[in-house]
């Protein structure tokens, strides 16, 4: 019986880890696919974020211990817009350590003065499990244009 149990999660947990690798490849491609439509010029982190720069700043970068303040808008790549700092009219601050992946990657890639967009795959942002009631859907690739405008 105790065998049958390791076997049969050993199954679940190799299924699933097929299953985020699998997320890891469609990700890529559908991010590539994206910047090829759309006429991007886009660097690719280690991670696998892609980021374009669009003003070029001349501060400080962020690293995974500051906090920092942006302006940001969070969209799907069909363009529906779920979270916007603009919209709301104030700027955001708050510790880096306490966001998605993506943009704990993503964020240090700019320096302070500088904007550009995150384009995030879905394991490094909200994966299988995005917030309730979001237009966000399972595995979805998200984009972000940030503003950075202080690191602490």
């Amino acid at each position: 019986m105790k065998n049958i149990v390791i076997i049969a999660l050993a199954v679940v947990l190799g299924i699933s880890g097929c299953k985020e690798k699998d997320y890891v490849i469609l990700d890529d491609q559908t991010i590539r696919d994206y910047i090829a439509t759309n006429g991007l010029t886009a660097e690719k982190t280690e991670e696998g974020v892609y980021y374009v720069i669009t003003k070029v700043g001349n501060g400080e970068r962020a690293s995974i211990a500051s906090t920092v303040t942006v302006h940001y808008k969070g969209y799907t790549l069909n363009g529906d817009i779920f979270d916007s700092s603009y919209d709301r009219g104030k700027t955001s601050t708050f510790p880096l350590s306490g966001v998605i992946q993506g943009w704990q990657i993503g964020i240090p890639q700019l320096s302070v003065g500088g904007s550009g967009t995150l384009l995030i795959p879905s394991h490094l942002a909200y994966g299988s499990n995005p917030p309730r009631g979001s237009v966000i859907g399972k595995n979805e690739v998200l984009a972000f244009d940030i503003e950075l405008f202080e690191v602490q």
